[in-house]
């Protein structure tokens, strides 16, 4: 989404919360002292609106399972396991404009690594479209790259044939998936992608990602400690269903 007007800033309660739509996206704009910020209007756990949810200026609850996240950065804290998306807020007199962040900057593995790293990361990236019903990758393709999921909606599941989750996992914005490409010794695709929905994707060479890594140590370890979670969220969420 482009800079755009979103609304004033006497919409926004003080220390409050206001519910806006720009471009077909539904936003949060929250209102901390003299600042504003705007995030994500839905919970990324189970799409509850947080509009509704708890906040006392600094810090933004949901409701319904008391996920929280930092309003100035969108990161998770407590219990929470994922970040918010946010949006970069600008405001001149009494408008309020936002812009959209891009995928990799606000996905759930590379959020708050340094921004050379960063930067260098989304210079590796190649943005590829897919159409509705296309196969991204499926089971024991060659693992060479990871994506990051852009816009749109991919479905990813583990499994092997009648053990495959049936259902699957629906991936938002920012959501990291082909992680195999970034372990070693797993030259093959573990489980399968599809986009539901016209979706487009930022792909990444895994071994040039592992490489860049390396060069910043402090972003290495925090990259691939949000990895051996997010592997074992999924695992545990198979295993449940």
């Amino acid at each position: 989404m482009a800079r755009k007007l979103i609304c004033r800033t006497s919409e926004v309660p003080a220390n409050g919360l206001k519910e806006c739509e720009g471009d077909g996206v539904r936003l949060l704009v929250a209102n901390s002292g003299n600042e504003y910020f705007a995030v994500q209007a839905q919970c990324p756990h189970q799409d509850v609106p947080l509009c509704e949810g708890i906040y006392d200026g600094s810090v933004l609850v949901c409701h319904q399972h008391l996920w929280q996240w930092d309003i100035r950065t969108g990161a998770a804290m407590g219990i929470a396991e994922m970040p918010l998306q946010r949006y970069d807020v600008t405001v001149e007199g009494d408008a309020i404009y936002v812009g959209s962040q891009g995928a990799i900057d606000v996905g759930e593995l590379f959020n708050g690594i340094g921004a050379g790293t960063l930067q260098a990361l989304v210079q590796l990236a190649r943005r590829e479209e897919f159409a509705a019903g296309s196969v991204i990758y499926k089971l024991g393709d060659p693992a060479e790259d990871f994506f990051v999921l852009e816009s749109g909606r991919v479905e990813f599941q583990i499994g092997r044939d009648e053990r495959v989750n049936p259902a699957g996992f629906i991936l938002r914005k920012g959501e990291v998936f082909g992680w195999a490409a970034l372990l070693e010794n797993h030259p093959q695709r573990i489980a399968s992608a599809k986009a539901l929905e016209a979706s487009a994707l930022l792909r990444v060479n895994g071994k040039q990602a592992l490489k860049l890594l390396e060069s910043d140590p402090a972003a290495g370890f925090l990259v691939m400690r949000r990895l051996s979670g997010l592997i074992a969220r999924f695992l545990a969420a198979a295993g449940a269903r």
